[in-house]
């Protein structure tokens, strides 16, 4: 079982910043692909962005193309949030899946087998 734990949200103004990080209890992301997906109240939860276990293919939502960074080492996996609008207020959710190719990545909730917690990421007007 691997244990998925997200820090790094809070509350901001609209154009602020935040950064966002997922940590594994298994020590490494090596052979994990890594999501992550924010839900908000009401609404279902959705694809933000995603990394391959290797780290060369990366995928971002419309919406946050250009604004939100995914990045990857080998015992943390990042999300920088740049010039965040209150329609990015959510609850911010790391996810997993083994991968043993380094090249796998996917945009849907439910090809990952483990999730954190989430974080709550908060965008005032």
């Amino acid at each position: 079982q691997v244990q998925l734990v997200e820090s790094g949200g809070g509350l901001v103004q609209a154009g602020g910043s935040l950064g966002l990080s997922c940590l594994t209890s298994r020590g490494t992301f090596s052979y994990l692909s890594v999501g992550w997906f924010r839900q908000a109240p009401g609404r279902e939860r959705e694809f933000v962005a995603a990394i391959s276990a290797g780290g060369g293919q990366i995928r971002y939502s419309d919406s946050v193309k250009g604004r939100f960074t995914i990045s990857k080492l080998v015992n943390t996996v990042s999300l920088q949030l740049n010039s965040l609008k209150p329609e990015d207020t959510a609850v911010y959710y790391c996810a997993a899946v083994p991968s043993d190719t380094g090249t796998y990545i996917s945009v849907r909730a439910e090809m990952y087998e483990y999730w954190g917690q989430g974080t709550q990421v908060t965008v005032s007007s």
